[in-house]
């Protein structure tokens, strides 16, 4: 991605609504994989570094990130001792095999053109029953100039990601979509890019406080609902997988 993007990401990963009640949503299911004490994590992709406080809360962490700009301001946060090393998918992993027992793939499978062969190649970095939990975009017809600053390759849907998974050889433990509840605004919001385009895409930048919290509030709500049941539709698409 462009280095303002992850200046703004990292201006935003404290606060943003988006970051805080997505970051709530995969903890729930983080705490729903009952990991032995002390799992070894590994987040790839892991930006500015907004998640690695919150996975410490599970264990020790390791992260992979490419861009040399997230990469230092994620190792200067100070919050965790964080292992970071530069890195990218799929071939350019710099730990041995049989190293993790969660691999975390946030909203990055999407940025890489070779999302089958990441899929593959994950396998390798973990323990024997491992798991990996996936969040992407969903739905191409979604795809707006939102998509196109984020240098996003392609959308999924719960039935594609889920294919892709299975041909090699993984076993899908939980698929749902997610930001189900802002999903119509969501849809307008691309539509309104789409038909009225302009240099400023909508939803980004940080909003009115009041807005941010109940956005959040909304968004958060989720958590729960995800921990019982799968959400039919939403604006991502979140799985967990496990290494078989």
């Amino acid at each position: 991605m462009e280095a303002d993007v992850y200046a703004e990401m990292a201006a935003l990963q404290s606060r943003h609504w988006w970051f805080a009640g997505r970051q709530k949503i995969l903890a729930s299911q983080i705490e729903q994989l009952k990991l032995k004490p002390q799992p070894d994590i590994l987040e790839i992709g892991c930006g500015p570094g907004g998640n690695l406080a919150m996975l410490s809360r599970f264990g020790h962490v390791s992260a992979v990130e490419l861009d040399e700009y997230a990469r230092t301001y994620a190792q200067n946060l100070g919050t965790v001792a964080v292992n970071i090393k530069a890195g990218r998918l799929p071939d350019d992993i710099p730990f041995p095999p049989n190293s993790f027992d969660l691999i975390c793939l946030f909203d990055v499978l999407e940025h890489v053109e070779e999302d089958a062969q990441s899929l593959k190649a994950l396998r390798t970095f973990l323990k024997p029953g491992g798991r990996l939990i996936i969040s992407v975009p969903a739905y191409q017809w979604l795809w707006s100039m939102h998509d196109v600053r984020l240098h996003h390759k392609r959308r999924y849907t719960i039935g594609r990601l889920k294919n892709l998974a299975e041909h090699y050889g993984w076993q899908v433990e939980k698929q749902s979509y997610f930001n189900m509840f802002l999903f119509p605004l969501a849809v307008m919001a691309r539509l309104k890019d789409r038909l009225m385009p302009s240099g400023h895409v909508t939803g980004t930048g940080m909003p009115h406080a009041i807005v941010n919290t109940v956005f959040e509030t909304i968004f958060a709500s989720e958590a729960k609902l995800i921990k019982f049941m799968n959400l039919s539709f939403g604006v991502s698409i979140l799985m967990v997988l496990k290494a078989v």
